[in-house]
């Protein structure tokens, strides 16, 4: 077992930063179509004598993708006299005006894309006899491109994975929404890879939604049938042509089984993979707990490159074994750490290999099992010594909403999950509000320690504290509290686990803090889904099940960090499969209030049944900003829950 002390090396790509946001490079380079292009281009360039003109800095992240051990790299030529310092596979870097002083090579490799002013440039000092490639090779077909004009505009790939596994009677089930027409594109289309567990393709097509605002869905069921494939458990990557909008890939992914114990629900995958991830629970008795891995480069990952340890820990464990390119690994936790147990949790040293991860949890009683996510722990963190301040314009700032389902039915914990590596503490409160938006119970937790995060039973806070919620539920809210003092940087997070008691089913969902419904901004927030801040407008999307025996959950929650409208007014309008409105409902919810209903109870029998399958609701508030929670049930046998996501 490999051991190390952080921080671990990463793979030397750019992938994101909260400054720049999503990197384009790495995915121009790592497109699963590329490697192709790459062995075509190395194998004419092995055996010769190779210059590289780097002008954009781009040959290190190639390098990092790509083997290149056959290329035979005697000089290395930039543009910048600034980067003359570093280096580069090795060699010292050299001004590109020396290009006419050295020995002409049989090749000058310039490492860009849209290469053609880069190449007239430097023509002229382009000795005798020297051919001239450039990324231009790797490039995608035309038919695959937004913007044909800028390779490395975004929009060109708006790419994501998602898991997809049918084996042993599970299966998995994305759905997409044509959100781009509605920023004014055309035709757009999603161009679809299957990729096994060692990488392999095992299909390829493309899903054309039917009309502005339809689904998709990508049943694996349906997959397998539809190309006479085995049983699979790999990745689906995903490729958005002819969009608009927005360069990222949404989706609502439910698992589900030909038995009733099978039944989760998360989202789409971040598609900018991260050094570090954060949440991972420990199993508890009887449990196994899998994190799934996706490498999600055309790189083998390295035995020992991936590692994991205890939060608030140092000591790193490594996992020893490689995963393909492409491939898909299931890590068991519990092997690792046999000692652990919840509400322990794990960080994850995941050196941008792979996308955040999904994991597993199974009881191996009962074979009941759920999927969660892991979040991106972020690096560019520092404490912000404002906040303790901003109350007065800012009330309670970063709010972290949550459900409590039905006590009857279910019960409800919430473990705090650092979720940035400049965290030592968390100064925090618990608050749980009623439907009504009325206050019940303050818990303060004081300043917890980075590794002394433990899980708090809402069913117990409430008792000790003689209170309880009208109907049984309402929302919990993690605030900071700066009462006995306190560090925090706005990057709150937890995760909350739900029992459902009559089943002993599991869900559970994972997200950060954000400042709602205020007029006033501060380092971005309120959020908005386009546009800059303040975000006090809600736009969320539900899909609907349409499994046999299923009803569709759905938490709305109205969180405010300052007083706001005293009601929301929202609609919900159910859509039918190719985006046709087939009915509306008017609701208002209390601020600080939230509300809990099924679809079953908010559109008749004859509405749901117009809608058929693949449909979808979408929430629409212009008044104030919701956040929601989703899910599928099977009364008292099974059920799921996972955050919205909104466009």
């Amino acid at each position: 077992m490999t051991r190390w002390e952080l921080p671990r090396l990463s793979l030397a790509i750019d992938t994101f930063s909260n400054a720049g946001g999503g990197n384009t490079l790495f995915k121009a380079l790592g497109h699963v179509l590329v490697p192709p292009l790459v062995e075509c281009l190395l194998d004419e360039l092995a055996g010769a004598r190779v210059a590289v003109y780097d002008p954009q800095g781009m040959f290190a992240a190639f390098s990092a993708l790509h083997d290149l051990s056959r290329l035979a790299i005697h000089t290395v030529y930039v543009q910048d006299l600034a980067d003359l310092p570093q280096d580069l596979l090795g060699h010292a870097p050299r001004p590109v005006s020396d290009l006419v002083r050295e020995p002409a090579p049989d090749w000058l490799l310039v490492a860009a894309f849209d290469s053609e002013r880069l190449q007239q440039q430097i023509a002229h000092m382009v000795p005798a006899g020297t051919r001239v490639v450039s990324f231009d090779s790797l490039r995608l077909p035309a038919e695959m491109l937004t913007n044909p004009r800028r390779y490395l505009d975004p929009i060109n790939f708006a790419t994501n994975f998602g898991f997809l596994r049918d084996a042993g009677g599970l299966h998995t089930r994305l759905t997409l929404c044509n959100y781009w027409s509605g920023y004014g594109a055309a035709a757009p289309r999603l161009w679809c890879r299957l990729l096994d567990a060692d990488g392999t393709a095992l299909a390829t097509w493309e899903e054309v939604p039917a009309a502005a605002g339809a689904t998709v869905v990508i049943d694996s069921a349906v997959v397998r049938k539809r190309f006479g494939l085995g049983e699979f458990t790999g990745s689906l990557f995903i490729h958005a042509v002819g969009i608009a909008g927005h360069d990222v890939v949404k989706y609502a992914l439910d698992t589900y089984g030909d038995g009733g114990e099978e039944l989760s629900a998360t989202h789409d995958a971040n598609a900018w993979p991260a050094d570090y991830y954060a949440g991972l629970p420990a199993p508890a008795d009887g449990e196994t707990v899998w994190l799934w891995v996706q490498n999600s480069h055309p790189v083998t990952i390295p035995a020992g490159a991936i590692g994991f340890c205890v939060m608030g820990e140092s000591e790193v464990r490594g996992f020893e074994r490689s995963i393909p390119p492409f491939g898909t690994v299931a890590v068991d936790v519990g092997a690792l750490f046999p000692e652990l147990r919840w509400p322990a949790q794990l960080e994850v040293t995941a050196g941008k290999y792979f996308v955040r991860p999904r994991y597993e949890v199974v009881c191996r009683r009962t074979a009941r099992r759920r999927m969660g996510h892991a979040n991106v722990e972020r690096t560019d963190l520092v404490p912000d010594p404002a906040l303790p301040g901003l109350g007065q314009w800012l009330g309670k700032g970063y709010v972290l909403p949550a459900p409590v389902l039905p006590a009857a039915g279910w019960s409800t914990e919430v473990l705090p999950t650092p979720m940035a590596r400049s965290q030592a503490e968390l100064p925090l409160a618990l608050l749980c509000y009623d439907a009504d938006g009325r206050e019940v119970l303050r818990h303060r937790l004081g300043r917890v320690p980075r590794d002394g995060c433990t899980a708090l039973s809402v069913d117990t806070l409430l008792a000790q504290a003689g209170a309880e919620l009208p109907g049984g539920w309402g929302h919990l809210e993690l605030v900071y509290d700066f009462a006995e003092g306190g560090e925090a940087d706005g990057w709150l997070h937890a995760l909350f686990r739900y029992r459902q008691r009559a089943s002993g089913h599991v869900a559970e969902s994972s997200f950060g803090a954000h400042v709602y419904n205020t007029a006033v901004t501060y380092r971005g927030e309120p959020q908005s889904y386009t546009g800059t801040a303040p975000g006090l407008s809600t736009r969320l999307f539900l899909r609907l099940s349409s499994l046999p025996g299923t009803d569709t959950l759905c938490h709305l929650i109205y969180p405010s960090s300052a007083p706001w409208r005293p009601r929301s007014d929202t609609t919900l309008t159910l859509h039918d499969a190719r985006g046709r409105q087939v009915a509306a409902r008017a609701v208002a919810i209390p601020c600080s209030g939230s509300l809990l209903w099924r679809s079953s109870d908010m559109f008749d029998a004859v509405e749901r049944a117009e809608a058929g399958a693949g449909a979808y609701v979408m929430i629409r508030d212009l008044t104030c900003r919701l956040f929601g929670y989703h899910g599928v049930e099977r009364v008292e046998q099974a059920f799921s829950l996972d955050h919205m996501f909104g466009f």
